[in-house]
């Protein structure tokens, strides 16, 4: 395919994915943006933007008429979702476009928690034992055969939104009975202490083409429930988990169909056997600045590779990645009590990334010594909790 420029609507209804439109737009493509009109002040980069179009809520019939009403001047050549909560509807898009990447039943594996569990069992990927919530006989036979705690998930919400910790069968049927018509859209799984990986990778040509796995160093629940501080580092690379995880997050994106994009993908390793397991994946980039953190460790902007290798499919051209490094990184982020805190007392030489968000505090280290990374986090943590740390309750959603 020549190099004339091609038409991509990005479709994000959070602020995010900047790098990705910089990049697609250096690809010499269109860029052309939908998103909310509330997100209209947020710091899109304008000059790699051709046309924005707003909407105040997502109606995907009214959607889907807007962009066909645009589509009469302008024909789209790809649609590429930048967040989660955007993958099943732009995914609808494509099928009724006949739009190439993604369709919903794909779609569904990245986005259903309990489209992935079944899914991931059949193709042999090892994942705790759940059950769905649609017949009463079968919680029961779950309840009595695997033993409390359990997790009470929401199928279709990001990270550890909505989940609750189940210590009891009676504690069970309080919540299922509360949640009346919704208990479809939940499922529960056994809860197993473990420590908790991410695997954030990219995938062209129905393979793996990179991958970086970091481990979290306080999992997702915990921060979103006990209001901790997020932290996150590389795992040794070369190690044992490290390899397995890589050979695991392989499985899972072949299971699952993945063909070309970016994924972050998250497992557990179970404390009491070392096994591990598949929790859940997604057909995008990591949120939390890991993108961020992968990029100090391995050289690789996943937002920017993420939109060259759609370019790339799209003009039917072969993506090459960029050189890699292998140091590692690790990120801390907390809520701070200060609107604006100052962080130029944190000096060490390893610091590479401070954040830039009102009420919040985060640095990102790089080193080639995992120990070294380790260390500054721990230390960091410490400093941060005393002196500028802040929580908020866990939203609590239809439970």
């Amino acid at each position: 395919m020549s190099k004339q420029p091609l038409n991509f609507l990005c479709i994000s209804t959070y602020y995010k994915g900047v790098e990705f439109l910089k990049s697609c737009k250096a690809e010499g493509n269109n860029v052309f943006l939908l998103t909310k009109k509330k997100l209209e002040h947020e710091a899109w980069p304008w000059e790699h933007i051709d046309d924005v179009f707003y909407i105040d809520d997502w109606n995907q019939n009214d959607v889907t008429k807007g962009i066909a009403y645009k589509f009469r001047s302008i024909r789209f050549d790809r649609f590429v979702a930048l967040d989660d909560f955007d993958v099943e509807k732009v995914a609808s898009l494509r099928e009724h476009f006949r739009m190439p990447g993604m369709g919903r039943t794909t779609a569904h594996y990245f986005r259903d928690k309990l489209a992935m569990r079944v899914k991931a069992k059949e193709e042999g990927v090892n994942v705790p034992e759940f059950t769905n919530l649609f017949n009463d006989a079968t919680i029961n036979n779950y309840t009595d055969s695997v033993s409390a705690p359990w997790l009470i998930k929401p199928r279709m919400e990001a990270s550890a939104t909505g989940i609750k910790k189940i210590n009891n069968k009676d504690e069970l049927w309080r919540i299922v009975h509360e949640l009346g018509d919704e208990r479809d859209n939940y499922l529960i799984e056994k809860f197993a202490p473990g420590d908790v990986y991410h695997v954030d990778g990219l995938n062209v040509d129905g393979k793996v083409a990179f991958a970086r796995v970091s481990k979290y160093l306080d999992t997702p629940f915990e921060v979103a429930h006990g209001g901790g501080i997020f932290r996150s580092a590389s795992s040794e690379i070369g190690s044992k988990v490290e390899k397995g995880l890589q050979k695991m997050n392989a499985d899972v994106m072949k299971a699952f169909g993945m063909q070309f994009g970016a994924s972050h993908t998250e497992f557990i390793q179970s404390k009491a056997t070392g096994e591990l397991f598949f929790l859940e994946t997604s057909s995008r980039v990591g949120g939390a600045n890991l993108a961020e953190m992968v990029e100090a460790a391995s050289g690789v902007n996943l937002w920017r590779e993420w939109a060259k290798i759609e370019s790339s499919n799209l003009r039917k051209n072969k993506y090459k990645l960029p050189k890699i490094n292998n140091k590692y990184a690790g990120i801390v982020v907390s809520l701070s009590r200060f609107e604006h805190p100052d962080t130029s007392s944190f000096t060490d030489k390893e610091i590479v990334w401070r954040m830039n968000k009102s009420w919040h505090i985060g640095l990102i280290v790089v080193s080639d010594s995992s120990k070294r990374v380790l260390e500054l986090l721990d230390k960091y943590t410490d400093r941060i909790g005393k002196e500028f740390h802040a929580s908020l309750p866990a939203p609590d959603k239809s439970l």
